[in-house]
């Protein structure tokens, strides 16, 4: 019988009713529906348009129960507090597939670089200083004034 379980569940996978969900989040029916008029937990709906929680969603809950009653956060600070932690998700992400591309050209030999930088800004075409330097404009206030 646990041959056909799947080995791990889909943490975004709609799949508690609404009944269920509020059990494992230990709140009342009610305020799961609230909180979906309002738009801090939104969850899947199933075709007959009932409300389908997924793990994600009962974590978020019991975040938002956290937040209001732990921290005594109103239902509006909440909202923002669950949007800058969002905004932060997406920044790591994007600082991780950052990191990966300047992981992958240090992989690069030094020979294959197209250009090269000075700490001061002007820009030289492949490793060694040849002709003319490109150079970016001088700040304002920079050296030399």
């Amino acid at each position: 019988m646990s041959s056909q379980l799947p080995d791990r569940l889909d943490a975004d996978a709609p799949i508690f009713v609404i009944s269920v969900a509020a059990q494992l989040a230990e709140m009342h029916p009610q305020t799961l529906r609230g909180y979906d008029r309002l738009g801090l937990v939104v969850p899947g709906r199933a075709r007959g348009r009932g409300r389908r929680y997924s793990l994600r969603d009962i974590a978020k809950l019991r975040h938002i129960q956290y937040l209001s009653q732990g921290e005594g956060i109103n239902l509006e600070g909440v909202r923002r507090i669950l949007a800058l932690e969002a905004e932060l998700d997406v920044l790591h992400q994007q600082v991780a597939r950052l990191a990966a591309v300047v992981h992958e050209l240090q992989l690069v030999p030094d020979n294959a670089r197209l250009f090269t930088a000075e700490a001061g800004g002007p820009v030289h075409i492949g490793r060694a200083r040849a002709g003319r330097p490109l150079a970016l404009p001088a700040a304002p206030g920079a050296e030399g004034n």
